[in-house]
């Protein structure tokens, strides 16, 4: 397929230096996004024109007295700003861990009311067809994923992630939110089989399939605590994206008060040195300007940033 060998043609190595990382405050999930989203998209230089564009955002379960999932008004703001800047194609896709379900989750945590012909624009990665991909320099011990063909055959891949602390890997953000797309059809349900293989191996190995997947990390409400299902809601009232889904999850991890050089996935795909906050490039908000201190599982507060 196409799509698959642009994308094991990428894993040869990111380049440097560093695509800009953006932060934006964004106080609420209001009809703001859908203007700030175009706005995003110009200030990256994002050429969506005639290509197949994928949205992933993070739906993992539903639990109405918190924040799990990517805000539904999220991923609509970007499906629009996709639509405006001439995509020929945009999808929405995941395949939670959890739920087999995945339209009933959908529709509890608001897709269905939120995003018009959700379903027609849905696509289960769970259960899509697959394509067996070698991994080049694994990191894991997987050494090939099954990956869905809807994910393989795009041109522009888009992680949308919900900002949230994550009991095993310290944060989950547009990196981890790639756990999404390796299919439950194949791995199981809650897809241990990537837990046993080393969980940020196996971030890294997703990543490496995908460096340039464009990030926009929903930063509105994020979750902080025994996250990703069972922490407390935390306001932030930002918007973090970028080309470099590395440098977009080492900002984000800056504004949670996280060390990003004590982040197991972000120090195998990036090093110590790569992660210095002089070697990425901001454009908006600087990050120090909008920093919120994240609870941590008391296991997890050595990664605390100094």
């Amino acid at each position: 397929m196409a799509g698959a060998s642009a994308t094991l043609a990428a894993c040869q190595g990111r380049v440097r230096p560093w695509a800009p990382v953006s932060i934006h405050r964004a106080a609420s999930y209001s009809d703001n996004l859908y203007d700030l989203f175009r706005r995003i998209l110009s200030e990256h230089r994002v050429d969506a024109r005639g290509k197949r564009v994928v949205l992933k955002p993070n739906m993992v379960e539903f639990d109405e007295r918190t924040v799990i999932n990517t805000n539904p008004a999220v991923v609509h703001a970007a499906l629009e700003a996709f639509r405006a800047a001439g995509a020929a194609d945009v999808r929405i896709a995941e395949g939670p861990g959890h739920r087999r379900l995945t339209l009933d989750l959908a529709d509890a945590a608001g897709y269905f009311s939120t995003i018009p012909d959700f379903e027609r624009l849905f696509t289960d990665l769970n259960l899509d067809d697959v394509t067996r991909v070698p991994l080049v320099h694994p990191h894991s011990r997987a050494g090939e994923l099954y990956m869905p063909n809807t994910i393989l055959g795009c041109d522009l891949l888009v992680s949308l992630p919900k900002m949230k602390t994550h009991h095993w890997a310290g944060a989950t953000l547009s990196m981890k939110n790639l756990f999404g797309t390796v299919p439950g059809g194949v791995y199981g349900w809650p897809k241990n089989v990537l837990h046993w293989a080393g969980i940020n191996e196996c971030i890294a190995d997703l990543h490496s399939l995908f460096p340039r997947a464009f990030a926009l990390v929903d930063g509105i409400v994020g979750m902080e605590g025994n996250g990703p299902i069972q922490g407390m809601p935390k306001q932030v009232g930002v918007i973090v994206a970028g080309r470099d889904p590395v440098a977009v999850d080492a900002t984000c991890c800056r504004i949670m008060g996280l060390d990003p050089a004590k982040i197991g996935y972000l120090l195998l795909t990036a090093g110590t040195d790569a992660l210095a906050e002089d070697l990425v490039p901001q454009i908006g908000e600087p990050w120090r300007s909008v920093r919120e201190h994240f609870d941590l599982l008391p296991s997890l507060r050595y990664l605390s940033l100094r």
